[in-house]
């Protein structure tokens, strides 16, 4: 439903962030913002930074960024309109809807939640007490699976008949059917979408149940995995099995461990590591991946990483950078899964948990480990295998860490590998992630950028500098735009708001923060550069063609910079110089 725009707005205004985000990090004041830990990544020293006044937080280890409402979204995976919710319930705010089509939108929503809620209540009672389900009962023994089992985790049976359930629950058609429930047949009749399985219901993460994962009985007809067809409130890319009940311990752990089946998880739980997900009938997708990074840095595959790798490396290597997790692989024993592992031997699943290793690591050992080292040419192959998979990852030092270990298992001169690696080694784009965070480092430390903190951190104050600094003075582009932004905001959010990605991004940044600098020194500063950079240009104008430069313009240019070195002098000159670079086309003083 929509939220009318002025209660977002008294509720932002009504809500101390300090207060709201120290209840999740331990926040210290450092001269007019305070700082932590962040909690959107791993570190050791604290580079979060809150803005009460502006009510802006900013992560300058992982870029995390936005206002009170973003913060209760991403720590408490709400979406927007149920963070404003509890904020406003903090802050004894009442709230107007307004958005008709979106209040609409979210009833039929609720429609379709309490379908599947009634449906799992459905299934999981046939199991518990109908005699149909005496054989389900009784593989869920075998595996394992106790009573206790089946009531925490809700499994259910799903009947022969082809429309029990659709007669049990007497739903609408198109609810019925929207759910995932079932289907229209020929006559226009409901059909159960699950005969004669067992069912795992799939909760999201706020323990709605938006599916089914559906298990055939050994002897039984059709595949032996069915799930919940997509629909409105079931998306298979988006949602991991047991996310509901294990995110507490993925947190406190900062791990957590992804399966494939829905009996790995209760495997793992029963095992004594309450931390894994299971994928539903799709492989590991980047959107679980930026689901699970929003509770934990470390992602362990417990399930056979090395067929995965084959066809996934590049995609896991770029979510380590993107989402900054590492990706882990538990060497679980060949041909076992997590639930027989976690019956038979629940130590030894645990033993592999505690000794995850890097996906890369994993790898390189399973060739190498493969392979005949006893002979010249067993150790050839084995490592022209391993520099294949080493040469997948982006980072040049990791590449070189491994390259060194294969040279030493298989007794070949680093060198040689050297040379057969670095031919496709993937190093541009490394030099141009570098070249990249130079220039952000020497952009921190521009008059620019100290100008634009003050005008974020002093507002009021750097009003009556307002006529001083003109577009001109501006060498950096991305500064140029934020300033833009806030020259023609009436505040910092509405700058925000306005400015372009990569400038709302700096504003966000600068929000957080601090500076010490004086206005005047910043100004005067400003406008001296922009002076030398004209006169520089006038000068290799004039040698290239002499004729077209008047030589007292730049001794006039040299005379007013050099008395903007002198007290006495330095605001006279500033005028004058800023006159000058005022009424100069743009390309002469860029």
């Amino acid at each position: 439903m929509g939220i009318a725009d002025d209660d977002i707005a008294h509720v932002r205004q009504a809500t101390d962030i300090v207060a709201v985000i120290s209840e999740h990090v331990a926040l210290k004041r450092v001269g007019l913002r305070w700082q932590g830990l962040c909690p959107f990544h791993a570190e050791k020293t604290p580079s979060f930074s809150v803005n009460q006044q502006d009510g802006l937080y900013y992560c300058f280890g992982c870029g995390a960024k936005g206002d009170v409402i973003t913060f209760v979204r991403e720590v408490e995976h709400l979406d927007f309109v149920g963070a404003v919710e509890k904020l406003a319930g903090r802050a004894g705010v009442t709230l107007r809807y307004t958005d008709r089509g979106e209040s609409e939108g979210r009833k039929r929503r609720t429609r379709l939640l309490d379908a599947v809620e009634q449906a799992v209540d459905w299934y999981h009672e046939r199991l518990l007490s109908a005699p149909d389900a005496a054989k389900a009962r009784g593989y869920l023994r075998s595996r394992g699976l106790e009573g206790d089992d089946v009531r925490q985790y809700r499994i259910g049976w799903a009947p022969e008949g082809w429309d029990e359930l659709a007669k049990a629950l007497k739903l609408p058609d198109k609810v019925f059917v929207e759910a995932g429930l079932g289907f229209l047949n020929r006559r226009d009749r409901q059909t159960d979408a699950f005969r004669g399985r067992l069912l795992f219901p799939i909760f999201d993460q706020q323990s709605h149940a938006v599916g089914f994962g559906g298990r055939v009985l050994p002897g039984g007809e059709g595949p032996k995995y069915k799930n919940s067809a997509e629909s409105a409130i079931y998306a298979k890319s988006k949602v991991l099995y047991g996310l509901n009940w294990v995110k507490g311990d993925i947190v406190a752990a900062d791990e957590a461990i992804v399966c494939e089946g829905y009996t790995d998880v209760i495997g793992f739980a029963k095992a004594g590591v309450p931390r894994a997900v299971a994928t539903c009938g799709t492989a590991l997708t980047e959107e679980h991946v930026r689901l699970l990074r929003g509770f934990a840095r470390r992602v362990v595959l417990a399930f056979d990483a090395d067929a995965a790798g084959q066809h996934a490396a590049e995609r896991f290597y770029q979510w380590e950078k993107t989402h900054d997790v590492d990706v882990a692989v538990a060497a679980l024993p060949n041909g076992v899964d997590p639930a027989d592992l976690a019956r038979r031997d629940p130590a030894a699943l645990r033993k592999a948990v505690d000794g995850v290793v890097p996906f890369l690591r994993f790898r390189v050992d399973r060739v190498l480990d493969q392979a005949d080292l006893r002979t010249p040419e067993g150790r050839a192959r084995a490592a022209e295998a391993a520099l294949a998979v080493i040469r997948e990852h982006p980072s040049d030092l990791v590449r070189d860490q491994y390259l060194m270990e294969v040279a030493g298992r298989c007794r070949i001169d680093p060198d040689r590998l050297r040379e057969r690696l670095t031919d496709n080694a993937p190093r541009g784009k490394r030099v141009a992630v570098d070249r990249a965070r130079a220039e952000r480092e020497v952009r921190r430390e521009s008059p620019e950028m100290e100008l634009l903190r003050l005008f974020v951190a002093h507002p009021d104050e750097m009003q009556g500098w307002l006529d001083w600094v003109t577009e001109p003075l501006f060498r950096d582009e991305l500064a140029l735009a934020a300033y833009r932004a806030l020259a023609g905001a009436p505040s910092l959010r509405d700058a925000i708001d306005r400015a372009d990605p990569a400038a709302a991004d700096l504003l966000h940044r600068l929000a957080v923060d601090d500076t010490e600098a004086e206005p005047h020194d910043v100004v005067f500063r400003l406008i001296n550069e922009a002076g030398r950079r004209a006169m520089k240009a006038l000068d290799e104008q004039a040698r290239r063609e002499p004729e077209s430069v008047d030589l007292g313009e730049i001794s006039w240019l040299y005379q007013r910079i050099d008395e903007m070195n002198d007290p006495d002098t330095t605001v006279e000159a500033a005028e004058q110089l800023l006159a000058w670079l005022s009424g100069r086309p743009e390309e002469n003083h860029r």
